[in-house]
């Protein structure tokens, strides 16, 4: 089976990418190293996984030093043509796209970036799948879709009409693009709405990157809404074994158009799930285990709550699990262990070179 998976030297991407070129299938990494953060970590995540970053060039599939069968390539979502001539050549079978422009404050900032690589990036894709005839659409959407709802845990047959920013705008028009391809051409597609994701390799603009960095050069972090928020953390590993359950499921399930307990969203073609932990946490809570993990009290600065973000996140997974078995299990507190254990390894590494 031939995989392409875009995001590729992004935070999941990367993981999925690596995880899939280890089980031995056919993989292509897609991603266009952007300057949204540090690309001084892309640059590494891609060496991690044995992409030479020297030998990368613009729309030219590079090999791998580690792995024969993943190939890496540098590439827009948003350009059209020489996408359509990546999947004509390659014929992927399942496409697994990971890539976006994430992040809801900086969405308030370059609202068209997002509609660029978010929806008309996610369109090119949708296309280059229904003339490609690619079986499986697997791609991100996000729990922002959920919005200031209220009734937790976030169930999949929530209302999702209500974004609070940008960002959750453009999930949710991914969403309906893909029910329009899965009913208009037969395109299989799931969709899965990640929760708070975290571990090694995370995002220098997220939550755990930023905390951790504060606290172990004595400054003071931000804490939103006074710290009265809640995340559903969800450790990073537990989040790429649920996306390769869903990629490499062999589809035997019957569908059940009429049960009175299977949403019509969830039968056939068209699913969407929920990628989490079940189990949220408060903001000050999550800090304390950094507090422990580093050794050190944080100094906090408390600040409103800014514009797009939500109060809660709280998924409903039993969905993903009767589908896939998914069932994470990594405790926080080992979780932040793990993060800053190589958030000290690396940024070492990059202050000696």
């Amino acid at each position: 089976m031939k995989i392409l998976v875009t995001g590729a030297a992004g935070f999941i991407g990367f993981y999925v990418a690596k995880r899939l070129a280890e089980m031995n299938f056919d993989v292509v990494g897609l991603d266009n190293i952007n300057e949204y953060y540090d690309i001084n970590l892309k640059h590494a995540r891609l060496a991690e996984a044995g992409i030479d970053i020297n030998k990368i060039v613009y729309n030219k599939l590079t090999d791998n030093e580690k792995f024969g069968n993943y190939r890496f390539i540098k590439l827009n979502l948003d350009d059209q043509e020489n996408l359509a001539a990546l999947f004509s050549q390659e014929q992927f079978d399942v496409v697994c796209n990971l890539a976006a422009q994430p992040g809801v404050r900086y969405s308030l900032e370059n609202p068209f970036v997002y509609v660029n690589s978010n929806v008309v990036g996610f369109m090119n894709i949708l296309e280059c799948c229904r003339y490609n005839k690619v079986k499986h659409l697997v791609y991100a959407s996000s729990s922002s879709v959920y919005g200031m709802s209220k009734k937790v845990p976030f169930e999949e047959t929530d209302n999702v009409d209500n974004p609070v920013s940008l960002y959750a705008a453009t999930k949710k028009a991914n969403e309906l693009f893909a029910h329009t391809y899965s009913h208009l051409y037969g395109l299989k597609t799931t969709g899965l709405r990640f929760f708070t994701v975290y571990g090694p390799w995370g995002r220098p603009d997220m939550a755990p990157f930023l905390f951790t960095n504060a606290i172990l050069k004595g400054e003071p972090i931000k804490v939103f809404n006074n710290g009265d928020l809640s995340r559903d953390f969800t450790y990073v590993d537990d989040v790429v074994e649920g996306v390769i359950r869903i990629i490499t499921r062999e589809e035997v399930e019957e569908v059940k158009q009429n049960s009175e307990n299977t949403h019509s969203e969830f039968s056939g073609l068209y699913k969407i799930f929920n990628i989490g932990n079940s189990s949220p946490v408060q903001l000050m809570d999550f800090i304390r285990c950094i507090e422990k993990a580093t050794g050190k009290e944080a100094v906090l600065k408390m600040l409103p709550m800014q514009p797009g973000d939500v109060v809660s996140t709280y998924a409903d997974t039993s969905e993903l699990a009767a589908y896939v078995n998914y069932r994470p299990g990594t405790p926080l507190q080992e979780g932040i262990d793990r993060f800053v254990s190589w958030f000290k390894a690396y940024t070492s590494k990059a202050q000696q070179v």
